[in-house]
Parts: structure tokens; sequence; C-alpha cells
């Protein structure tokens, strides 16, 4: 990744608070994420959309010193007492929302939300210092694909203000498939199918962007897809990161998390 043209990135945060515990099915996301830094540099700001937070309209943390959100279960107690201090951002937020109030989108600003585990895990990995301000943009709880797209390109000018766009879901989130009675580390043809159906659908310079659109709009009809992703949070974040990023996917990235093939893209 080049430092003069990524200022958006999807990528996969894993599972809970797993890639900070050394667990070694996280390992390759784990290195890619820590190589980010000095791949990307340091943007002004960061916007980041989490798989784990959905609201009737597109919202965003407004406040000044978010704290977290643990909202994951199960974990070991020093989990529970992580800490990540990125100081919001309220002006970002206020620019962010006059963009999607432009767009039609209806935005809302929260000051009191903290940052759920979708921003402090990967962010711990990719900015440990947490000394860049951190804004967190809401999923659209209608779970519509054309309209997170939408709501990328309404941010899209933020790339040139220095500000990093970042998605932060899994291209594969099948919680049965990791579950008693499953191989991890089995062979998974839907999971395969469909990592090679998204791959090419993001990075194909070959497809107009009205194709790219319309198959990423009908994502449900690729192959593996409800496989996958039988509820599509964890995809979602990249469409908002397709919608900025307006193209192909200039680079993607193959990992393995928890036995399943997953990706990320830089635009």
């Amino acid at each position: 990744m080049s430092e003069s043209v990524t200022r958006v990135l999807s990528i996969p945060h894993g599972g809970g608070p797993l890639p900070l515990l050394g667990e070694p099915s996280h390992d390759r996301m784990v290195e890619f994420l820590r190589g980010t830094q000095a791949a990307i540099g340091q943007p002004r700001a960061i916007v980041l959309i989490s798989a784990h937070w959905e609201c009737s309209k597109p919202t965003l943390t407004s406040g000044a010193a978010p704290g977290l959100i643990y909202d994951y279960g199960g974990f070991p107690p020093e989990t529970y007492e992580l800490t990540y201090p990125a100081p919001g951002a309220p002006d970002v937020a206020d620019k962010v929302a006059q963009m999607l109030s432009e767009a039609g989108l209806d935005p809302v600003l929260d000051a009191e939300r903290g940052f759920d585990h979708g921003v402090f895990v990967p962010l711990l990995l990719m900015y440990p210092e947490a000394t860049i301000p951190v804004i967190q943009l809401s999923l659209l709880n209608s779970l519509d694909p054309a309209a997170h797209i939408e709501m990328g390109s309404a941010i899209a000018s933020l790339v040139h203000d220095d500000v990093l766009i970042l998605g932060s879901g899994f291209t594969f989130h099948n919680m049965n498939a990791f579950g008693p009675g499953h191989d991890a580390s089995g062979a998974d043809p839907d999971n395969e199918a469909f990592e090679e159906w998204l791959r090419s659908t993001c990075t194909n310079t070959g497809i107009t962007e009205s194709d790219r659109t319309s198959r990423l709009i009908g994502w449900a009809d690729a192959p593996g897809a409800r496989w996958c992703h039988p509820r599509e949070e964890h995809l979602l974040p990249l469409h908002v990161c397709y919608g900025a990023g307006g193209g192909p996917a200039t680079q993607a990235f193959d990992d393995m998390v928890l036995g399943k093939r997953a990706s990320g893209y830089a635009w």
C-alpha cells in the first residue's frame, strides 16, 4: 500500500479480542494490521465504520474523548481492561455529518457513544500510540447494500483532507462454522468460492463501475454468499469503502482467520 493513494481501507477485525491475545488463528491478520502504519503512514484523522454498530440513520461519534465498549463475552479479565485513549474529532464528525446531510442521508451526532471492539481491537494493532483522532460511523440497520455504497460515496472527498476511511468487518462471518462439529482447518468450498467472487468483483479493472456496483448490491446471489454471511453486517463496511473508493480496489490482501479465508482491500 502506498501512502499517496491509500486513504480507504477495508480490513478484517477477527474474533472479539482474540487478535490481542496471541491466538494463532489470527497470526496472519495481526501481522498485516501491524504493518499498515508503515505502509500508509499517519492520516490526520480516522473515520471508522465497524460491523458492530447499527442505527436507523447514519450516526457519528462526536464526543471529544470516547470511552470503550467491551461488546464481547467470555474472554479473560484483562480484555475488559484494555484502553485505547485516542481523542475524538468533533470537527471531523461535524464535517462528515454535513457531507451526509448534503447527500440527503439525515445523519445523527452521538456525543456519548464510545468505541466498540470493531474499532479499538484493530486500531490497537494498527496505531497503538492512540494519538490519531478517531470517529466511528454506524451502519444502517436496514442492511441495504446500496445505501451503504451511497454513504461511502457521500464522504469520499475526506480522502483529500488526509482522513483515512477504514471499514472494519470480516468477509467471512458464519459463527456456526466456528462451532462444535465443524473442522476449522478443513476445506470450505463455499468460503473459497465467495472469496474468489469478492476479489474479482472488487479488483477487476475490466468491468464497468455500474457492473461492479450491481454485483456488490446483489452480493447475496454470489456463490457461497449466504454460507459466508447469514447476516450481512460484517460485509457492509466493505460496501462503504467501495463507495468512498469510487472504483476498483488497487490492492487486495488474502488472509486466514479462525481457519477461514478472509480478505482486505485498499483504494
